[in-house]
């Protein structure tokens, strides 16, 4: 076992974690943050996605280790004590079914906002590319990142 300091969710955090393990299962098995899904495993639905350094990362590619000394936000972490404003934008436009891809679909949602604050329909598109969502929600989801952006409308 290695000790690894990272901050999470602004904490700062020290797990025991052996080489091999992701990020995705020191944060859900030993921080207990459950927002990072496991679902494909290999990095293709987004399920797991969080923010490492402000980009988004597939945590179940990335091994625990790698995140030493980084600065890790999952979607518990992106609103402080309450909601951010991504998160408040997926409530008002119901963008949200099964809520399985929703924390993947909040984090890639607040990376691309964050380094974007007005992007187009298709910087929309390409940002949440990578998070699949069994239930459709996609239109919803579309309409929640122009209601984060200020741009309201349907």
């Amino acid at each position: 076992m290695n000790a690894i300091a990272f901050t999470v969710n602004g904490a700062a955090r020290e797990v025991e974690a052996e080489a091999h393990e992701t990020l995705l299962e020191v944060l859900r098995e030993r921080l207990h943050l459950i927002g990072p899904k496991e679902a494909c495993g290999v990095g293709e639905c987004g399920s797991c996605l969080v923010l490492v350094d402000g980009a988004a990362v597939n945590a179940c590619l990335m091994l625990a280790e790698d995140a030493a000394g980084r600065v890790v936000e999952t979607a518990e972490g992106l609103g402080g004590e309450g909601l951010s404003t991504v998160q408040e934008a997926f409530v008002a436009a119901g963008a949200v079914q099964c809520g399985f891809c929703t924390p993947g679909m909040v984090v890639a949602a607040t990376a691309l906002l964050r380094a974007n604050p007005r992007p187009t329909a298709a910087e929309a598109v390409a940002a949440l590319d990578g998070v699949l969502c069994r239930c459709g929600t996609y239109p919803r989801v579309l309409h929640a990142v122009r209601l984060a952006a200020g741009e309201g409308g349907p």
